[in-house]
């Protein structure tokens, strides 16, 4: 064994890596005995602790055993290696299980994250982002981790940050007419983790759970990945048909606001005969609020969830309001109930990453949410114009059925039951048009045709998309 001086690295780590190479090469035998430590360190010219520090790191690594009578002894690698090469001649890594299918399926769904940028892709699932936002984020990041405390990086409380409940908390009283207690709201890592939460904490495997058909695949993907048996129910021009909801259903996902597929409302006696039935058959009823601060007509519609808050859950994300990329949602519901989610939460997940929360809630403390919220819905009003426009202009309002236009980031044209879905939506991105076939969103029902959302989409492009896609099916 030799110190080179000269050498940056440790000393100590020198003679161990020299150690090691005489072990495993056979240079060191088996049951030798090593030098003593002050022996050792008096050929090689280098202090006692130092060859201390040597032995104590082989005899931790199992390169060698010690006794108080032996000494330190080389141990039998010889027998240790020889053993691990024969699981290396042919090495066998560990079986995969096989995922189901709705893993793979799940993300196709999202397949508009693959745009080009040469298509004009009437996505439904971005909203609209600019630099506005970018600046205003920003700020609230940089002010927000200047303020923050040492015990705020500490494990938190698996509910959510609690300042970031509170403007929550706030917001929905203001806004949408819902007022809970802080306790009555838990925070998530997206709208598909929210339901994945309710269905681990709330119902129990094989229960029957009832989702709308066309509708929001995630939900009764994720339900039938927690082995829940999926009752799809029709929707028609009044939203969801109540009657046809099963009477063993534990649990109704519903998007009353704007239906996430064809973008009707529920109608008010539909709303009634829901609430009525949830309570006569002791279900939940998850009311994802989706796209409801969007509304063109008038005010947002009253909430289920104001009318009947002990059966229901009350689902909002900040994908759609903000960025998809800011993965916070929210789940209201009785006191209770999020107690139970949040013991799951605590045991699964343990709790959101606190610097987004931070974030948001600077955010919203100082204004720059709400501003940002009359600027884009000022945008996608005027977006929601055009599109409507160049549907009548484009003849596509004589083709198909125009629906979804009061409310939302995106309108749904229906065709005909032989209308061929695949063909045409090929053809459409030949022609540098990207459209969303409703069939992605359908379980059973054979309704056809096109959800073209238009949050994204500048508004110079959105008739020449909508013009090309005519041509593309007149």
């Amino acid at each position: 064994m030799k110190v080179d001086r000269t050498n940056t690295r440790p000393i100590w780590q020198q003679l161990l890596d020299q150690a090691i190479e005489h072990i495993t090469n056979g240079v060191w035998k088996p049951g030798e005995v090593l030098p003593p430590s002050r022996e050792l360190a008096k050929q090689l010219g280098v202090s006692r602790s130092t060859v201390q520090i040597v032995y104590e790191e082989l005899l931790t690594r199992g390169y060698t055993v010690t006794s108080r009578r032996g000494g330190t002894r080389v141990n039998d690698w010889s027998q240790i290696a020889g053993k691990q090469k024969e699981g290396l001649a042919s090495p066998i890594p560990p079986q995969l299980p096989d995922l189901p299918h709705l893993v793979d399926q799940s993300q196709q769904w999202f397949r508009s994250k693959d745009n080009l940028n040469s298509v004009i892709d009437f996505s439904p699932y971005q909203p609209y982002l600019d630099s506005h936002f970018q600046n205003a984020w920003r700020k609230s990041y940089l002010n927000a981790s200047s303020e923050l405390s040492a015990s705020s990086w500490s494990y938190g409380d698996a509910y959510g940050f609690e300042p970031l409940r509170k403007q929550i908390q706030r917001y929905l009283s203001l806004e949408r007419g819902i007022h809970v207690q802080t306790n009555q709201i838990l925070l998530t890592s997206g709208a598909q983790q929210s339901i994945d939460l309710i269905a681990q904490a709330l119902l129990t495997q094989g229960d029957t759970v009832s989702v709308e058909d066309p509708g929001y695949p995630v939900a009764w993907m994720t339900m039938r990945y927690r082995y829940m048996k999926v009752a799809p129910v029709p929707v028609d021009e009044y939203g969801l048909v109540v009657e046809k909801v099963p009477p063993e259903a534990k649990l109704i996902f519903v998007t009353p606001a704007h239906q996430c597929a064809v973008g009707v409302m529920l109608s008010a006696p539909r709303r009634q005969q829901l609430l009525h039935k949830a309570a006569q058959q002791r279900a939940w009823i998850i009311e994802d609020d989706y796209d409801s601060e969007f509304r063109y007509r008038g005010e947002p519609v009253p909430t289920l969830y104001s009318q009947l808050p002990q059966n229901c859950l009350y689902l909002m994300s900040f994908s759609k309001l903000t960025a998809p990329g800011i993965r916070i949602s929210v789940v209201i519901g009785p006191t209770e109930a999020i107690a139970q989610l949040a013991r799951v939460q605590a045991f699964t997940y343990r709790h959101l990453p606190i610097m987004e929360q931070v974030t948001l809630t600077h955010f919203i403390e100082h204004g720059y949410f709400m501003r940002h919220m009359r600027r884009v819905r000022n945008i996608y009003r005027r977006r929601h114009e055009i599109i409507q426009k160049s549907i009548v202009a484009s003849g596509l309002g004589d083709k198909f059925t125009l629906s979804g236009i009061e409310t939302g980031l995106h309108v749904f044209l229906e065709a005909d039951e032989c209308f061929d879905e695949d063909t045409m939506t090929r053809r459409a991105l030949q022609r540098g048009v990207r459209v969303h076939q409703l069939h992605s969103y359908c379980l059973e029902s054979r309704r056809k045709g096109w959800v073209l959302g238009f949050a994204k989409v500048d508004e110079g492009l959105i008739e020449e998309g909508i013009y090309r896609l005519a041509e593309t099916v007149l």
